[in-house]
Formats: structure tokens, sequence, C-alpha cells
């Protein structure tokens, strides 16, 4: 077996056995999607139901409950790890921490941002957004979700060691990610108005090519900072 064999295929095993330990877990993972559905659909019943109203608030809300959401899941995605020693276990495996750091991100949004960008078209619905413009927001929900992982990434593994973590890991995530809500919803107010939304998306993939070059490295460091 290669190096590169056996890289790709400690990643794979990783990614299967986070989404099996997160799918045993079965209320834990509906926290963010019940929360991003809560969001959205008090807005309506809070609000006046006037189409044209719920239109004028549809983009900001539903990135503003995706960022939340998000948010929600990012403490568990290296803790449990750390508290039990499988962190150092897998930094000491021999494979590269990049690749097993990556990995461990990517399973995180397979199960914590996926879902919402599945799910987000019915919330758009209930906020009265044109059909056309799901398409757009499921897009630039796509793109941002998985960026925050790999922001989140950086900042668990910068909080490994910390009681309490998840207010300190919001705080450091959530400034970062205001670009992600401010294209985005710019992204959805454009495709709604009928103009073209190509400008924010263009700007949402470079954050995510840009995060996802670099977040795994800034990880891995962090990773390896904190379990000596």
């Amino acid at each position: 077996m290669t190096p590169r064999t056996g890289m790709i295929r400690a990643a794979t095993l990783l990614i299967e056995r986070d989404l099996r330990l997160a799918f045993r877990r079965a209320s834990q993972l509906c926290h963010p999607l019940v929360f991003f559905l809560v969001v959205t659909t008090l807005f309506p019943l809070s609000l006046s139901p006037q189409p044209s109203q719920l239109r004028d608030i549809a983009p900001g809300v539903l990135w503003v409950a995706a960022l939340l959401s998000s948010l929600l899941a990012l403490d568990a995605l290296l803790k449990s790890d750390a508290e039990d020693g499988t962190l150092e276990q897998l930094v000491l495996s021999g494979q590269p921490v990049v690749v097993l750091v990556t990995a461990k991100t990517l399973a995180h949004w397979l199960v914590g941002g996926l879902p919402l960008v599945i799910i987000s078209p019915l919330a758009a619905m209930s906020l009265g957004v044109a059909p056309d413009a799901m398409l757009v927001t499921a897009e630039g929900l796509l793109m941002g979700t998985l960026t925050l992982s790999f922001l989140g990434s950086v900042g668990a593994a910068l909080t490994i060691g910390v009681r309490r973590s998840s207010v300190l890991l919001s705080l450091l995530v959530l400034p970062l990610a205001m670009p992600l809500l401010i294209f985005g919803a710019r992204a959805t107010d454009l495709a709604m108005a009928g103009e073209a939304s190509s400008g924010p998306l263009y700007l949402l993939g470079a954050l995510l090519a840009f995060t996802a070059t670099l977040a795994p490295f800034a990880a891995a460091a962090a990773v390896r900072i904190g379990v000596e």
C-alpha cells in the first residue's frame, strides 16, 4: 500500500467512524436542524403574514439562522475525541494530521451542514421566497456551511483544552463568518429581485477555496500543540 493510498484509506475510515458516532446520537444531530426550522418559521408568525414583507426579510433570516445553527454543532467537532484520547491517538498514528483534520471537518459538514442545505428550500418557502431563488440560496448555503466548518475546525482546535469552550469558539468563529453572511444574503436578495447573483456566489466560492486551502494546516498545527 502506497503512502497516498494509506492516507486516503485513513481519511475514509475516519469519516465513516464519525458518521456512525453522529447517528448514534440522533438527538444531538437534530438540534441544529430544529433550531434552523424554528427560527425561520417563527418570523412569519411574529411579523405580518404579508408576502411582500416576508420576502424583504427572508435573505437575512435564512442566513442568520443557518449561521447560528452551524455554530451549535462546532463544539463537538474535536472536543469529544480530545476528551477520550482519540485525538492523541490520531496524532500518533503516523498519518498526516492535516489529512485527518480535513476528514473530520468533512464528516462534521456532512452531519451538520449538508442537512441544512437540504431543508433550506422548506424554510425559504415559509418566508415566501420564489422557487428560482431557492436554488441560489441552496448553492450559497452549500458553500457557506462548508466554509464555516473549515473555520470551525480552526476554532475547535484552538479551544481543545478550554473548559466551556462553546462560548469562546463562537467568539472566534463568528467575526470570521461575517463575509459569508453578507455575500450569502446578498446572493439570495439578488435572486429574489430577478437579477444576476453570480457575483456574490463567486465570492462565496473564493472564500471556500481560500479557507479549504489554509484552514486544515492551521487546525493541524493547533491540534499538535493542544495534545502536547
